[in-house]
């Protein structure tokens, strides 16, 4: 779908979208996203950011995520202009814009392209990035903040402020948050359509609207009573490693699970990995290394965290 077809689409006359949802709350599904929940949320964001009928949004992202289609629908409500950029992690930007939106994966090509005079802030989602990249965007003097939401909620419902180092996702007016028995972040938003939403998401909830992110409850490992989230280990490893990798556990008859990392690597390259992984893991708890051919992605590019015995395993190294 392209901005053309998505506006077709807002002005069809339903008063609903429909989107597929990326997982965050289950196995990913068909929904109708109520359009008075995407303009709400799509209003809130412009408050936050300050966004006005002369302001500039820019979206180097597909419509065919919430993403994309969240910020077209930002810059209807605000009356002012969107501009479109061909996907791409090394996207061209032909102007100052006021708002960007970008995954993780285009972080890398922001500081070493643009400045703060080039893009007024910036609104990362999709996945969480690494502290690492946040950190040269604080010194490079960015401004914007780390999103938290799915599709089920009409895109973020919090913002983390990336000029702040390690600062707390805090809720958009008209949210506020809670935990159920798993320790899973429960979403309420009495004045959306949705109401509620249960996610899967392990957090530790400072009050009803403030949460820091652990991660999923089913990614987590078990390891002797040790709770392991995978997803705090990666975002700590610098970007600045070579090769595409996750954590995740396997079955072990003494621990019940161990903590193993999976990366895409040539056999001929293990004895670097593993000097670097030594010295990036240090404390951790890391039992075995597998390289694999290829790590398996989902539609919206995040690994899909497949076990060992899953995967074309080249080699293995028992720490």
């Amino acid at each position: 779908m392209d901005y053309q077809e998505f506006a077709k689409v807002w002005h069809d006359g339903r008063h609903f979208v429909e989107m597929k949802t990326s997982g965050s709350t289950g196995t990913p599904k068909a929904i109708r996203m109520s359009k008075a929940d995407m303009a709400r949320s799509a209003r809130a964001t412009n408050a936050r950011f300050g966004i006005t009928e002369s302001s500039v949004l820019g979206i180097p992202l597909s419509m065919d995520y919430v993403a994309g289609k969240m910020m077209a629908v930002r810059a209807w409500e605000a009356g002012c202009r969107l501009v479109v950029i061909e996907p791409s992690n090394r996207f061209a930007l032909p102007e100052r814009v006021d708002l960007l939106s970008i995954v993780p994966s285009q972080i890398e090509h922001v500081i070493e392209k643009y400045t703060p005079a080039d893009i007024g802030a910036l609104l990362i989602g999709g996945a969480a990035p690494r502290a690492d990249m946040l950190a040269c965007l604080r010194h490079k003097g960015f401004k914007g903040a780390v999103t938290y939401g799915m599709t089920e909620t009409a895109s973020h419902v919090a913002l983390a402020d990336i000029t702040m180092e390690d600062a707390a996702f805090e809720a958009l007016p008209g949210i506020s948050f809670s935990t159920d028995s798993r320790g899973c972040l429960v979403i309420d938003a009495p004045e959306f359509d949705y109401r509620s939403v249960t996610t899967n998401d392990l957090v530790s909830l400072l009050d009803n609207r403030h949460f820091r992110l652990l991660g999923r409850i089913d990614n987590a490992i078990n390891s002797g009573g040790i709770k392991i989230h995978p997803e705090m280990l990666e975002r700590a490893i610098p970007s600045g490693f070579a090769y595409p990798f996750y954590f995740t556990g396997e079955p072990d008859e003494k621990w019940g699970e161990r903590l193993v990392l999976v990366m895409q690597c040539p056999a001929r390259e293990a004895g670097n990995v593993v000097r670097q992984i030594r010295t990036l893991s240090a404390g951790h708890m890391l039992k075995r290394i597998y390289l694999v051919d290829s790590i398996p992605t989902t539609a919206t590019g995040k690994p899909r965290r497949l076990p060992p015995s899953q995967l074309n395993v080249i080699s293995s190294i028992v720490l």
